[in-house]
C-alpha cells in the first residue's frame, strides 16, 4: 500500500478491541483502536505517509481472539 490502507474486521459480540501496528523490529508505531466495540463490521484507515517504507504488522486483539497480518508499505 502507499500511502494509506484500510483494515477491515468484524466482531460477533460486545468486546474490548485493540488494533495496533508494529514495525518489522517489533516497535509499536500506531494504535488505531483501543476501545470496547459493539458487534458489527468495521473499517479502519491507516494513514502511513509519515512512516518509512518496509514491512509492518497489524495485530488485532478481540477478547481471546488474536490475529496478525503482514503489510508492505511501498514508497
Amino acid at each position: 500500500f502507499n500511502p494509506a490502507t484500510v483494515i477491515c474486521y468484524e466482531i460477533p459480540s460486545m468486546v474490548q478491541v485493540q488494533l495496533k501496528i508494529y514495525s518489522i523490529l517489533g516497535q509499536e508505531v500506531a494504535t488505531l483502536v483501543d476501545d470496547t466495540q459493539s458487534p458489527g463490521y468495521y473499517e479502519i484507515n491507516w494513514e502511513a505517509s509519515n512512516q518509512a517504507g518496509g514491512i509492518y504488522f497489524a495485530k488485532l486483539t478481540s477478547g481471546k481472539f488474536e490475529k496478525i497480518c503482514k503489510m508492505v508499505l511501498l514508497k
